[in-house]
């Protein structure tokens, strides 16, 4: 498993595990961030973050720390930050 925040561009993979509590937790929940949705990195910004996903038909924008509380598996992520 590994983090959303280090999906590469183009790649998918299925959330495993949302971290977090309360109302975050909830929200991440609510925008379909829940275990066995596949989700896509779409594109690349120029300072790094937010971080760009596409997530049953909707574009969602996250912060890395904030992506880095999902799990995945299933795709190819990077080696390091």
């Amino acid at each position: 498993m590994s983090s959303l925040a280090l999906l590469l561009p183009g790649k998918s993979a299925w959330v495993t595990e949302v971290g977090g509590s309360g109302s975050f937790r909830r929200r991440l929940l609510e925008i379909g961030l829940v275990p066995g949705t596949e989700v896509t990195r779409v594109g690349v910004v120029a300072q790094g973050d937010p971080l760009n996903f596409k997530v049953r038909g909707a574009t969602v924008c996250l912060r890395r720390a904030d992506a880095d509380r999902v799990l995945t598996q299933g795709s190819v992520a990077a080696a390091a930050k």
